[in-house]
């Protein structure tokens, strides 16, 4: 079956939260819709499945092991499993697009 979807479904958060929506999911892969407003750093994350991002809408700032990036709306990467990473604060309208594979 084919299903359209708008990614403004997926709801705002409230400040210093994220919310998840998963768009779609299998064995190997999970897509999720994120929406972020976060002022101060969040959760550390070192995940055991490749996570490409694309940053959809808004301004982020991701500390990568000791790196920090500044991300635009359309700039995209790829963190590689067991990479400890976490966003250090977002726009209000912050959107990304999350791919995982295992």
């Amino acid at each position: 079956m084919i299903q359209l979807n708008n990614l403004s479904i997926a709801p705002y958060p409230n400040e210093e939260a994220e919310t998840f929506t998963t768009l779609f999911e299998n064995t190997s892969l999970k897509i999720e819709a994120i929406r972020s407003w976060l002022k101060n750093p969040g959760e550390l994350y070192n995940q055991d499945r490749d996570e490409w991002v694309l940053l959809v809408e808004g301004e982020a700032e991701l500390e990568i092991e000791d790196q920090i990036l500044k991300l635009c709306k359309g700039d995209y990467l790829l963190i590689p499993k067991y990479t400890s990473h976490r966003v250090r604060s977002t726009a209000k309208d912050t959107l990304w697009l999350g791919i995982f594979s295992s």
